[in-house]
C-alpha cells in the first residue's frame, strides 16, 4: 500500500534556479541547490531550441520544470524515478500550496519556500505546467534516458478512443489529448472597458509618456512588452507606423497607430529631451527620475495601477486592450477632449 503524504505540510524550500544564459543556442539553464546543471532538463531544452523554439518558450518551460524539481527535491526521489504517484500529489500541492512566499529584502537571510495557505495557481497555469512535464518525459522516454512510463499520462477514459468518434466531419478537428492530471480551464469571456471609464483613466495618467504608452497600447493591439522593445528610430510618423518586436517570433513588426498615440509621443519626447541618451539603437521609454532606465514592464503595470486607484476602476491592461464592443482600432482622449487645465496639472 502506497504511503500518503501530508502536502497540508510539506514544506518546499525555492532552491536552485532558472539562470539566463549568454549563448543563443542555450538561453536558460536549470541549475540545482548544489550549482549544478540539471542535465535532464538540459537536454529537453535543448531540444526545444532545435525545434526552432524562442528563447521565451525556453524561459517558460523552464520555469515549469524548476518547479516540479523543487517539489522532487523537497520529496528527495531523483527525476528519473518519479512515478505516477509523484505526478499525482504534485498535481494535489500545487492546489493546496498556492504560489511561493519570496525572500524580502529586508529580511535576506529568510529563505524564501512554498507553504500551504498562499494565493492558489490559476487553473491555465497547472494546466501549462501539466503539459510542459508531459511532454518532458515524453521525450526522455524516446530516447531511452527517462522512465518507461510517464508520469504524467495522457486520461485512461480518453487513451482507449478513437480521436475525433464523433466529430462532425465538417467542423475543425480538436485537441482530444487531454492529460490525466489535466485540470479543466474555463473559457474567459472577451472583457471591454466602457468609453467613460477608459477616459478616466486616461486623465488620470500623470505624464505624456504614460499618455502616448497606453495609447500606443490601445491602437496598436500589441503586448505591453512588446511596445517597450521599440527603439527610438523605430518611430515613423509621417507613415504612422511604430516597430515592436514580437514575443513569438523575435521578429520586428511595423504596427499602425493612431495619430493622437504620436502627438502625445512628440509632447513626451519634447518633456524629456534633455533627460535621456539619443540613439538608434536606444530604448524609446524611459523612466522620468535622474538617472534615467530604460522602462521596465513592472513600472508600467504599476503606473497603470496608480491610475486606476486614482480613477476608481479596477481596468487592466489586458483589458484596455480587448475592446469588441466598440470597435477596432480604438483612439484614445484626444488632446481636444482634455483641458489645458488637466494637461497642466497631470504633467
Amino acid at each position: 500500500m502506497e504511503a500518503s503524504r501530508d502536502l497540508a505540510s510539506l514544506s518546499v524550500p525555492l532552491v536552485g534556479e532558472l539562470v539566463a544564459m549568454d549563448d543563443p543556442a542555450e538561453p536558460y539553464r536549470l541549475i540545482d541547490p548544489a550549482r549544478e546543471p540539471v542535465e535532464g532538463a538540459r537536454a529537453f531544452l535543448s531540444d526545444l531550441r532545435g525545434a526552432g523554439r524562442s528563447a521565451a518558450t525556453a524561459h517558460s518551460y523552464g520555469m515549469d520544470l524548476l518547479r516540479w524539481f523543487r517539489f522532487l527535491w523537497a520529496i528527495e526521489v531523483p527525476w528519473d524515478r518519479a512515478s505516477r504517484i509523484e505526478a499525482r500529489d504534485f498535481s494535489r500541492w500545487l492546489q493546496v500550496a498556492g504560489q511561493p512566499r519570496r525572500t524580502h529584502w529586508r529580511r535576506p537571510s529568510e529563505a524564501g519556500r512554498w507553504a500551504a495557505g498562499g494565493k492558489a495557481y490559476a487553473p491555465s497555469v497547472r494546466a501549462h505546467s501539466e503539459t510542459v512535464l508531459r511532454s518532458f518525459y515524453d521525450y526522455h522516454r524516446d530516447i531511452g534516458t527517462g522512465p518507461v512510463l510517464n508520469p504524467f499520462p495522457l486520461d485512461r477514459a480518453r487513451r482507449g478512443r478513437r480521436a475525433h468518434a464523433h466529430r462532425n466531419p465538417m467542423d475543425p478537428a480538436r485537441n482530444e489529448r487531454a492529460g490525466l492530471y489535466r485540470p479543466r480551464v474555463p473559457t474567459r469571456v472577451p472583457r471591454s472597458v466602457p468609453d467613460e471609464q477608459f477616459n478616466e483613466i486616461f486623465t488620470r495618467l500623470p505624464s505624456h509618456r504614460d499618455r502616448a504608452l497606453v495609447a500606443f497600447y490601445v491602437s496598436t493591439g500589441a503586448r505591453a512588452s512588446e511596445l517597450l522593445s521599440t527603439w527610438q528610430a523605430g518611430v515613423d510618423p509621417g507613415r504612422q507606423l511604430i516597430s515592436v518586436v514580437r514575443k513569438g517570433t523575435g521578429e520586428v513588426q511595423e504596427l499602425p497607430a493612431s495619430t493622437d498615440a504620436f502627438v502625445w509621443l512628440r509632447l513626451y519626447q519634447l518633456e524629456m529631451d534633455d533627460a535621456i541618451p539619443r540613439g538608434r539603437r536606444l530604448p524609446l521609454w524611459w523612466t522620468p527620475r535622474s538617472p534615467s532606465r530604460p522602462l521596465t514592464y513592472h513600472a508600467v503595470h504599476r503606473m497603470f495601477e496608480r491610475a486606476n486607484a486614482k480613477a476608481g476602476t479596477s481596468a487592466s491592461l489586458m483589458r484596455c486592450g480587448t475592446l469588441p464592443d466598440i470597435g477596432w482600432p480604438r483612439t484614445p482622449v484626444s488632446l481636444s477632449q482634455m483641458s489645458n487645465s488637466s494637461l497642466v496639472t497631470l504633467s
